[in-house]
Order: structure tokens, then sequence, then C-alpha cells
């Protein structure tokens, strides 16, 4: 099937998906859970884009990968939002274009959250769209198997240990800076990084894949640049007093040993 057609369906099913999403949110009247198809929704356009062809050795792993991924990260951030409720980032946000904009819930919602994830994550996805077709598994792709791999675990714990410290209440006020949290400020972000760097390699491998370069960038300019990292420590250096010493002898992103005081 031509690759324009592949990813022509594959953009609308997961327009479908998002605007049944987006249906959802208009009736609770809260959009957080959107985070938590952030992973499924890219497994999605990865089971879609395995369905419309052969399955490849490179189709397989790619999906199985992706699938692995979302599964883990959409379980555990729809367990958050249900345990939680409503993040405040998106509560901030609907207000804001309400009072600023005179917009309404659904039109803020549609425009700035579900629309803007729809296109991100299609730009993220590009690695399991482009890469499905090829040959037999060769270095490369299992190179990237297993930094994907390495990235799965590594949020896995990460996220692990973080839910455990934040569930004693003797760590009230805190900063987390024990397991991975010792060696990066971030060991989910980075973990993340790994997998779709590790789904890059995977696909790159196919010759077509090459040209999803623009998804593994686009991950981690998000979880470096935008989203992640500086939404995350701009909160913790507001509610967290240690968390300036933290910075100082943490790195930022890529694990490494903690400086000496």
């Amino acid at each position: 099937m031509p690759l324009l057609t592949v990813l022509a369906i594959n953009a609308a099913v997961s327009a479908v998906a998002f605007l049944a999403l987006w249906l959802i949110s208009l009736r609770i009247k809260d959009v957080s859970f959107i985070d938590a198809w952030w992973g499924p929704g890219m497994a999605l356009l990865a089971c879609s884009t395995l369905l419309q062809g052969p399955p490849s050795p490179h189709g397989l792993l790619l999906t199985g990968l992706c699938a692995l991924w979302a599964a883990r990260l959409g379980g555990y951030l729809f367990w958050r939002w249900r345990q939680h409720g409503p993040d405040r980032r998106y509560v901030a946000m609907i207000d804001h274009a309400k009072t600023h904009r005179g917009w309404s819930f659904a039109k803020t919602a549609l425009l700035l959250v579900f629309s803007l994830q729809f296109a991100l994550g299609f730009v993220v996805a590009l690695p399991v769209q482009l890469g499905q077709q090829g040959g037999p598994l060769g270095p490369l792709a299992f190179a990237g198997a297993a930094l994907a791999v390495v990235g799965i675990l590594f949020e896995t714990i990460g996220d692990a240990q973080l839910t455990r410290f934040k569930a004693d209440p003797a760590n009230a006020g805190k900063v987390m800076d024990r397991g991975l949290w010792r060696y990066t400020r971030h060991p989910n972000y980075f973990g993340d990084a790994c997998v779709w760097w590790g789904l890059y390699l995977i696909a790159a491998e196919t010759g077509l894949g090459a040209w999803s370069l623009p998804g593994p960038i686009l991950i981690t300019v998000l979880l470096t640049r935008w989203s992640g990292v500086p939404t995350t420590e701009g909160k913790m250096r507001k509610s967290k007093p240690g968390y300036e010493d933290y910075v100082a002898r943490t790195s930022g992103f890529v694990p490494w040993f903690p400086k000496k005081s």
C-alpha cells in the first residue's frame, strides 16, 4: 500500500479516537486523562500500520515494543489521574483561555489539548509508521531494541521509586534523591527518550524509516525544553525548599554520578 495512503489512514484512525476522547472530556469537564492516551495513541498508529501490510520482522518488533511502552505508561498515567484528579496545568490553561480569549471549555479542549496532542503524537510516532517494511533484523535493529528495553525499564523503575517515596508520609516536603533519582533528576523522561531513539534505530535499518528522524528529535525537545523538564522543575523549585541543592549536585537528564557537595 502506498506510504501516503498508510499515513492518511493512520491519521484518520487517530483523529476518530481523539474526537471520541474529546467528547468524553465534555461530559466530565476534565481533559487531564488525555495524558494517559499519549502512549496508547502512538501504539494505535503502530498497530494500524502493521495491519495495512504483510507483517515484517521490523514491523512486529516496532509494534510490540511500542505497545509494551504504551501499556506501561498509559496505565501509570491513568492511575495517577484517578488518584489525584484534574491536572492543575490543564485547569490553568482552560481558565486562562476562558478569561483572556473568551473561549469555551469545548473550544479550548479541542484546539489546545486534543488537536495539539494528535499532531505531536503523530510526528513522534513516525518511526513506528515509516520503519515497518524491511528484511531480516540486523545489528542496528537489535541495538535499537536493547536501547528501547533499557528505556522502558528505566522509566518504569523511576516511576515506581517516586511513587513509593511519595506514599511515605515521612517524606512530605522532601526531595526524591534516591535510586535512579540520585543520578538524574528525570529518570522517567530519560527513559522515554531512550525508548524513541531505540525505536528510531530499528526503523532506520529499513531505509525508509531513517526519514522518521523528526520523531525522536521532537520527543527529546518536548521532554527537555517544553512540557517535561521545564514544567516539572518550575513547580519543584517553588514547592521543595531543598530542590536547588538537588539541582546543583544531580545531572539534569542523562544519568551521571552526583557532584560532591
